[in-house]
């Protein structure tokens, strides 16, 4: 059985957007028990935005959330950072549109926050626990879920591209692992894509500092890349970051192949509406790996 938990002190992080361009200063206050995560704008009258499924707003190359036309943008890597260290509650303040992209991955929000101390708070928090197998396609690419003791993930890749076909990976999602295995991996573009997407408004503060570019034969970043299979490694970051907005810890084991952000929210939604395959429990979700992490507030 599992408690609440925030952080123990305010974790004060900046850095540039990936699509604005713009520098953007967050501050991550703690909250108290059954806030969930609330996304804060100081530019726009200190608006807020939970972060809910019911909030988002547009999937196009990242995860936007927004509420009475206030949005806030590129959320999927803190909220990975957030699920995988098990913080139900906390306050988000963004002086701008977006979450900084820092170096690509969830590594800096993860190291903040370990540092900072996590607060274990006095009420347990329930599972969406998987009961029924439960799965959807769009084209060629599908996310399923299957009942599991714990919570896993599963998740392929495959791209037409020289330096790399397919990679694979399986992994149970603890405390630990999410620091170690997942964390550093950072997101990933194409050379080919960066003109369209900026002539959309996109990626403008994208560079090689904040992502792995690929170009004709391969990675064209001077830095070496984290793990040979650093790109599915960030499929799952992004996919955890995104799967979280259920608003509970899911236990089961998540099954992806070739998917993103669109269809990540459509799995979401559509097994919200499936009452069949899961159920709300509080027994599960236990995470000894965070015990050394929390003190009890």
């Amino acid at each position: 059985m599992r408690y609440q938990h925030t952080l123990k002190q305010e974790v004060t992080v900046s850095g540039i957007g990936l699509h604005t361009g713009r520098m953007i200063n967050m501050r991550l206050k703690p909250a108290p028990r059954d806030t969930g995560i609330i996304f804060i704008r100081t530019d726009r009258g200190n608006a807020e935005i939970k972060a809910c499924i019911n909030s988002v707003v547009d999937t196009t190359f990242a995860t936007n959330l927004g509420f009475n036309g206030v949005r806030v943008g590129t959320v999927e890597h803190l909220l990975s950072a957030l699920a995988g260290l098990n913080i139900d509650n906390l306050y988000v303040e963004l002086d701008g549109s977006e979450v900084p992209i820092m170096d690509g991955s969830a590594f800096v929000f993860t190291q903040k926050i370990t540092e900072t101390g996590i607060a274990k708070q006095a009420k347990k928090i329930s599972c969406l626990r998987i009961i029924k197998p439960f799965s959807i396609e769009e084209e060629f690419c599908q996310i399923a879920v299957t009942p599991y003791e714990g919570t896993k993930v599963t998740y392929r890749i495959h791209h037409n591209h020289p330096a790399f076909g397919e990679q694979k990976m399986s992994i149970d999602i603890t405390g630990t692992n999410f620091i170690k295995e997942l964390a550093p991996a950072r997101t990933y573009g194409f050379l080919k894509d960066v003109n369209l997407l900026r002539s959309k408004g996109l990626a403008r503060g994208g560079s090689l500092e904040n992502a792995l570019v690929l170009g004709e034969n391969g990675v064209i970043n001077k830095n070496k890349i984290r793990f040979k299979d650093e790109f599915v490694r960030h499929k799952i970051l992004d996919a955890i970051g995104d799967i979280s907005l259920l608003g509970l810890p899911i236990y089961g084991h998540i099954i992806a192949n070739k998917a993103g952000h669109a269809l990540n929210i459509k799995f979401i939604k559509k097994l919200l509406s499936f009452k069949d395959a899961w159920e709300i429990v509080s027994e599960p979700c236990i995470s000894p790996s965070h015990s050394a992490l929390a003190a009890s507030i």
